[in-house]
């Protein structure tokens, strides 16, 4: 019995995750890559990620460790005391099934060869009681590694897990179905190299003592084995590399196939509503097909390395057995210790399948780990601070510059969305442009920067089972409130209708529209000192959009909090106090860089009379 051998892989289907900013088809690009502020060409601000990327080489090159590397050896540290008494235990069972053949030779010299039939009861108990110990060292290798790995795994994807939901910052540049898949089956065969050392030392072993024992049968046949199993070893090592390479690729590949497949079983309605589905169901085409070929080639690797390995040992095993047989026709050797060679050579593959396996393995663990410790990296490494003094919101990027006033409501409308999407990163603080009274809003503890400022996203997300824990503020929040809000919302028809007060599956009980205004009654209820919304009602019919427009005006107006309304709708416009417009980014003659947008300040009737502004506004 020998310890499991698993390569984890991509899973293919992936549960739904969040679904994309906006209504855009599946498979399109995440514009959340670029990250404001950033003192780079916008050529060069993104990337979309490719298949086959290597996102450590560029450390290596540099001469800094992989950040890969580092969790792997992170993992075996938390992991050392439980691999160790595996490797042990797989050491037992390595040495006792080298030592099998041993056994049977000296069975036939001493037991069979005499005709003794108490010789032939202890070399028969003898045989048994070796393969009891082999049985069991094996089976506790594999419960050990098996539970440590399991563990480890289930680690991983807890940490993965709170860095998501504790930073808005991370895994921006990621769907939600490659998170899925990092999570998931990166975290496993990352926690498979625990179970890579373990297998590593107890095949050495191995083969010292089939070594070993081959140098006690006869000296010549023991160093040709000696010199032989080296170059095996090595020649099965140096094509590690390559298999990596195409592991690198698979993985990355499948991350995105899945995807892709996410947001499109999450958008299927707006898709068929503007008959985007043919579009969508091509792009997953493309990227399914550029997954199977990533898949193909690391299979046909993985194939090519396992198939070196068996040729290399039956090559070793023919040979060895005619060296013995010649041997023993000579009388140079005994009978029994032919036998001994025999069995010791066909043993001899087993070693090397499972350093061959290893190797396979290790390419694996290695993509793995590079995508997980990626996730898992700090997003700056230089001190925050604790708590600022309240103070006003401001931002100066991306073409945009505006001060939020106590008590202001303030629309933003931004002709590109790709700035939109920087700027909603911004005020996350994921980036620098962004100052919270006099200190930078990047440089703000998360859970203080959460405490004064909120920012809604524009998809709608619905946790818990229940109205109540759909409205859950995470906050001391009453239920008068509460009531204020869902007027404000004008989301009393939607509690109205849930009689039970159940939502199935985050709302999909619920119209798009329904669930956008219980959302923003969520945001609004908060009450932070500093609320951003953005694109809330793109869901409702316009008269509810008047009727909510209202009443966010006057729920967030002359309180004191600032609010931040990040639209094109008109009716949230014309109630906001001031507008700030942002047109889209122009090339700057002759450098072929972008510059700042324009700029323009006013209120929505004020600014209508703009060609650009009345272009993105007006409908």
């Amino acid at each position: 019995m020998s310890p499991e051998q698993s390569a984890a892989a991509p899973l293919p289907a992936p549960e739904a995750g969040p679904a994309p900013d906006g209504e855009r088809p599946p498979g399109a690009r995440t514009p959340s890559d670029d990250r404001p502020g950033a003192e780079r060409p916008d050529s060069e601000q993104s990337s979309d990620h490719q298949p086959g990327g290597d996102r450590s080489a560029r450390g290596r090159e540099a001469g800094v460790e992989a950040p890969g590397r580092a969790l792997l050896r992170d993992v075996f540290r938390r992991n050392a005391r439980s691999t160790a008494l595996g490797c042990a235990l797989s050491v037992v069972h390595q040495t006792c099934e080298a030592l099998v053949p041993v056994a049977i030779g000296l069975a036939v010299d001493r037991a069979v060869s005499s005709g003794s039939p108490a010789a032939i009861a202890v070399a028969v108990l003898g045989v048994l009681l070796l393969f009891a110990v082999l049985s069991s060292g094996g089976g506790l290798s594999f419960w050990v590694l098996d539970r440590t790995i399991l563990t480890e795994a289930h680690r991983l994807r807890v940490r993965g897990i709170g860095r998501v939901l504790t930073d808005p910052s991370v895994g921006q540049d990621r769907r939600a179905g490659e998170l899925t898949n990092i999570l998931t089956s990166d975290a496993r065969a990352t926690a498979e190299s625990l179970r890579v050392r373990a297998l590593l030392v107890s095949a050495s072993v191995g083969l010292t003592v089939s070594v070993v024992v081959l140098l006690g049968v006869d000296l010549l046949l023991g160093l040709g084995v000696v010199v032989v199993l080296p170059l095996l070893v090595l020649g099965v090592d140096r094509l590690g590399p390559w298999l990596e390479n195409r592991v690198q690729a698979r993985q990355e590949a499948g991350g995105l196939a899945a995807a892709v497949a996410a947001e499109l079983v999450h958008a299927l309605r707006p898709l068929r509503g503007f008959g985007g589905v043919p579009e969508a169901v091509r792009r997953y085409r493309i990227a399914s097909r550029r997954s199977l070929g990533t898949a193909v080639d690391a299979a046909t690797a993985s194939s090519a390395l396992v198939g070196v390995g068996q040729i290399a040992t039956g090559l070793l095993l023919v040979g060895t057995t005619a060296a013995a047989g010649l041997m023993a026709l000579s009388g140079r050797i005994s009978v029994g210790e032919l036998v001994t060679v025999v069995a010791m050579a066909s043993f001899v593959a087993d070693p090397v399948r499972y350093i061959a396996d290893c190797v396979k393995q290790i390419a694996v663990s290695r993509a793995s780990a590079d995508r997980v410790a990626a996730l898992l990296a700090p997003a700056r490494a230089e001190e925050r601070a604790t708590d600022p003094e309240p103070g006003p919101l401001t931002v100066r990027s991306a073409g945009v510059e505006f001060t939020l006033k106590p008590g202001e409501v303030l629309g933003l409308v931004v002709a590109d969305p790709a700035v939109a999407d920087r700027l909603t990163a911004l005020l996350n603080g994921a980036g620098p442009g962004a100052w919270l009274g006099d200190v930078p809003l990047a440089d703000v503890d998360m859970h203080v920067r959460r405490r004064h400022l909120h920012v809604e996203p524009h998809a709608a997300h619905l946790l818990g089972g229940s109205l109540t824990a759909a409205l859950d503020t995470g906050r001391a929040t009453d239920q008068a409130a509460v009531d204020r809000a869902l007027a404000a919302a004008s989301a009393e028809d939607v509690v109205e209708s849930l009689v039970d007060g159940d939502l199935h599956d985050h709302g999909a009980n619920l119209s798009g529209g329904q669930r956008q205004r219980l959302a923003l009654a969520r945001a609004l209820a908060a009450d932070p000192p500093l609320l951003v919304l953005r694109d809330p009602l793109t869901a409702v019919d316009a008269v509810t959009e008047h009727r909510v427009a209202r009443g966010v005006h006057e729920l967030r107006h002359g309180t004191g909090a600032g609010t931040v309304v990040l639209t094109t709708s008109p009716p949230l416009l014309s109630r906001c106090d001031r507008v700030v417009f942002v047109a889209a980014e122009v090339e700057q003659a002759g450098t072929g860089s972008r510059g700042d947008a324009s700029h323009a300040e006013g209120t929505h009737a004020d600014l209508s009379a703009i060609p650009a502004y009345a272009e993105v506004v007006l409908r």
